[in-house]
């Protein structure tokens, strides 16, 4: 059906968007909230969050937390007391309900807030504004971060858009077309951690953009000869 034929008062096509959950890998860091209402003097996580510099958070009456765990190479991070929880591999929702868990035989009525912070990626070329981009969540696709970087240009190739992606030691190369419908199935429909996306100019960018000046110059030159003929003649 010719785009003009469309009907414009109903859906044309309907995907269903696998769902994405992003899982933790080591080198990500998490920020872990523990609140409680358990009295102070058995709330151990109080002196390890005033090490930290960090205010006490109280739910009740005492509480504590912890900022920016770096998740090591093991996938672990250090929780006081209870030590190192494996948490590569899950997603934020499931560390958090580990350490709900682990936090019950610790403090009376536990709450536990997980967040990654450091979810990050970097989106260059034709833009509208080269950039790092730290997301406020882990489930952003591939437009809405192009958005975040002003859209594309004029210019922009839609159709090879470059993704650098880094799973562990391996660095893997694709190539985005965003015209093709069938991308919204595509298991890089959403961005990971530390992407990077490449958005390279269409071939014809050069041309366009010095070939209006080169015109330009070359008309200004003819005129001025053909002023300065008329001149010498009278």
């Amino acid at each position: 059906m010719h785009k003009k034929n469309l009907p414009k008062d109903s859906i044309v096509r309907e995907y269903d968007i696998e769902r994405f959950d992003y899982k933790i890998q080591p080198n990500d860091i998490i920020s872990v909230r523990f609140n409680s209402l358990a009295r102070k003097e058995f709330d151990f996580f109080s002196n390890y969050n005033n090490q930290q510099g960090g205010g006490v958070t109280n739910l009740g009456v005492s509480g504590a937390q912890l900022i920016g765990e770096l998740v090591d190479e093991k996938g672990e991070i250090p929780i006081p007391v209870i030590g190192n929880v494996k948490v590569a591999g899950l997603t934020v929702f499931q560390v958090q309900d580990t350490l709900q868990k682990l936090a019950l035989h610790y403090f009376e009525s536990p709450i536990v807030k997980v967040r990654l912070i450091n979810y990050r990626i970097t989106v260059l070329g034709e833009v509208g504004k080269e950039s790092a981009i730290t997301l406020g969540n882990n489930r952003v696709s591939v437009l809405e971060a192009i958005g975040l970087a002003g859209g594309l240009t004029d210019m922009a190739d839609r159709k090879n858009i470059k993704l650098i992606r880094q799973r562990g030691n391996v660095t893997e190369v694709q190539y985005l077309n965003l015209l093709d419908e069938n991308f919204f199935n595509s298991p890089y429909y959403y961005v990971y951690q530390n992407d990077v996306l490449i958005v390279p100019p269409l071939k014809q960018r050069p041309f366009r953009l010095y070939a209006g000046q080169n015109l330009a110059l070359f008309v200004s030159t003819v005129s001025v000869i053909l002023l300065t003929l008329n001149l010498l003649k009278n």
